[in-house]
C-alpha cells in the first residue's frame, strides 16, 4: 500500500513539473514589448505592441482557411488598504486573423475598430503586433491623482477554434500562445 502511494505521489510530482515547463515554454511565444495608457478626448486608451511569430502548425491551419483569434485582456486595479481592491476596468478585445483561399489574402478584424486585407502573412502579423489604440475607460472611470495598477496580456484564444482543433490545442504546446502579464503603475 505504501509502495503504491509513493509511486502515485512520484507520478503526480512528475505531472506537475512537466505542466510547469510546458506553460513556461508557451509564455515565450508572445511578448508584450510596450504597454501604456494615454489620455485623449476624455478617454483613456491602451497603446500596445507585441512580439509574435507563428509556428508551422499555426501557419498551416491558417492557410487552410481556419481563422485564429487573439484575445487581449486588461485589468486596472486601485489598491485599498482596508477594503477589497477596486477594479474600475476589466476588459478584453479579440483580434481575428483569417486567410481567404480564393482571394489569397489575409484579413485582420478587430470588432468596432478595423477590418483590413493584406497580401502577405507578414503584413497581417504586423497589424496584430501593432494594434490601434483601444479605448478602455472614460474620464469618470478613473480618479485623478490616484495610483492604479495595470495588468495586460495577450493570448491565442483556443476557445474560438472549431471543436476538433480545441482538443488538439490542449495536447500540443505549439498552440498555447500566452504572454506573461505586463504590469505597470498609472496615475491619471
Amino acid at each position: 500500500m505504501i509502495r503504491r502511494l509513493s509511486k502515485f505521489l512520484l507520478f503526480i510530482a512528475f505531472i506537475v513539473m512537466t505542466a510547469g515547463t510546458s506553460v513556461a515554454f508557451a509564455a515565450d511565444d508572445i511578448q508584450i514589448k510596450t504597454a501604456r495608457i494615454e489620455y485623449t478626448d476624455n478617454t483613456y486608451r491602451l497603446m500596445t505592441s507585441y512580439s509574435l511569430d507563428f509556428n508551422h502548425s499555426l501557419e498551416e491551419m491558417l492557410s487552410h482557411g481556419i481563422p485564429l483569434y487573439f484575445k487581449t485582456e486588461i485589468e486596472v486595479v486601485r489598491p485599498r488598504a482596508f477594503w477589497f481592491n477596486e477594479v474600475p476596468v476589466s476588459k478584453s478585445r479579440t483580434t481575428r486573423i483569417a486567410y481567404n483561399v480564393l482571394t489569397r489574402q489575409y484579413s485582420i478584424s478587430i470588432p468596432g475598430t478595423i477590418q483590413r486585407n493584406y497580401s502577405t502573412l507578414e503584413e497581417a502579423l504586423s497589424a496584430i503586433r501593432y494594434p490601434p489604440s483601444w479605448p478602455i475607460a472614460n474620464q469618470s472611470d478613473l480618479s485623478p491623482g490616484e495610483e492604479y495598477q495595470v495588468a495586460v496580456r495577450v493570448m491565442l484564444d483556443i476557445s474560438q477554434l472549431p471543436k476538433p482543433f480545441q482538443i488538439n490545442a490542449l495536447n500540443n504546446h505549439d498552440w498555447r500562445l500566452v504572454s506573461d502579464w505586463k504590469r505597470f503603475s498609472y496615475i491619471p
